[in-house]
């Protein structure tokens, strides 16, 4: 039990019906100093995270809907888990032991997120609800063999964490039948303002990254590691992120409308997560530390929301209202054997882990 005595608990409530009458549930999980955390069944989708301020005024800090058809009807990744491979793969297309497998080009002309209907768009099974002093979800899905062009039946399963330190822990477990390829991450947008509050260009970043994987204009990594000092990459000491998200006169700004990179983060130990990143909002004083075991991070400043989607608050979402920091592995890595790899075989299992640790600075 906690200090105060109570418990973190779950709610679990309805949230809806697909099309084919698969319901969808919504699981909101609070500890005792009334940090809440709201999971999606639909695409095991984080769709509030609600904490507070220097003032303990609390806000809901990730975009999303507040419908489950806006998510079906207008799919953006909010909060989701994407897979079977999150980011890019060039042409929609990979080579694994001599065999060519091809992928939907639902970003032409390359694979992104998993495809057309990838993890985003499925509706996960609750294996396990557990609630003490660290409240737990455990969520699971089943890829079947060749799905989204994708080789083998793919077990996934996805536990949430949410501690009494406002912590949330997310788990990701794997196994194969067949020899494939697997990166997975959560997709939320993040504001430490507040939800539909603005843009975050204000926000100080720190990325614990020496290089970054620069991008072609069709945004795919070019197979080099480019040192990320003297760049607007370099965030290896606190900077606003609004400083150079729009300086065109880089090539990769340009390319990617802002920040769309995956950083190279220093050394990880398997097993092991370590601090990758920290944002902080100096209005509001919330930070966000993110700590993980994958080689890398996508640093996304939202570049393609275009003010055409409505999110919970009712407002409308734009270039720069959220950043994302996607833990990973690189960019169509399939492609690219100097890049660690992304193989996931028969016999081994795939576990990872990514804490979101939310604070008042």
């Amino acid at each position: 039990m906690t200090a105060e005595g109570v418990l973190t608990r779950i709610v679990r409530a309805p949230f809806g019906r697909l099309a084919d009458g698969t319901e969808i549930e919504a699981f909101r999980v609070t500890n005792a100093a009334g940090f809440a955390v709201t999971l999606l069944t639909y695409g095991a989708t984080i769709q509030a995270v609600e904490a507070p301020d220097r003032h303990g005024m609390f806000a809901d800090l990730v975009m999303g809907y507040a419908s489950l058809q806006d998510y079906v009807d207008k799919p953006q990744f909010f909060g989701t888990i994407v897979g079977r491979y999150g980011n890019r793969i060039a042409g929609g297309r990979f080579t694994l032991d001599g065999q060519e497998y091809r992928l939907a080009q639902n970003s032409p002309p390359n694979a992104l997120h998993g495809g057309v209907k990838g993890f985003d768009k499925a509706a996960w099974t609750v294996e396990e609800v557990l609630e003490g002093a660290e409240a737990s979800l455990r969520l699971s899905y089943v890829s079947a063999d060749g799905e989204e062009g994708y080789p083998g039946r793919l077990a996934v399963q996805v536990t949430y964490r949410v501690g009494a330190d406002n912590a949330l822990t997310i788990e990701y477990q794997a196994t194969t039948d067949r020899p494939t390829v697997l990166n997975l991450t959560n997709h939320s947008y993040f504001n430490l303002g507040g939800e539909g509050s603005g843009d975050v260009l204000e926000h100080v970043a720190l990325l614990d990254a020496d290089g970054f994987t620069p991008i072609d204009e069709k945004l795919i990594p070019t197979g080099e590691i480019r040192p990320v000092a003297g760049t607007p990459f370099d965030f290896r000491t606190p900077k606003r992120i609004g400083d150079d998200v729009r300086d065109g006169r880089d090539l990769q700004i340009f390319y990617a409308r802002g920040y769309d990179h995956n950083f190279v983060l220093r050394e990880r130990q398997p097993g092991t997560p370590t601090p990758a990143a920290r944002v902080v909002d100096p209005v509001s004083g919330r930070a966000l530390e993110v700590l993980t075991d994958q080689p890398g991070v996508q640093f996304y400043t939202a570049n393609f929301l275009l003010g055409t989607r409505v999110g919970k608050s009712g407002r409308l979402y734009r270039q720069g209202d959220a950043f994302c920091l996607e833990t990973q592995h690189f960019p169509d890595s399939p492609n690219h054997p100097e890049f660690p790899s992304t193989v996931l075989r028969p016999g081994e299992t795939f576990r990872s882990t990514t804490i979101l640790r939310f604070s008042v600075k």
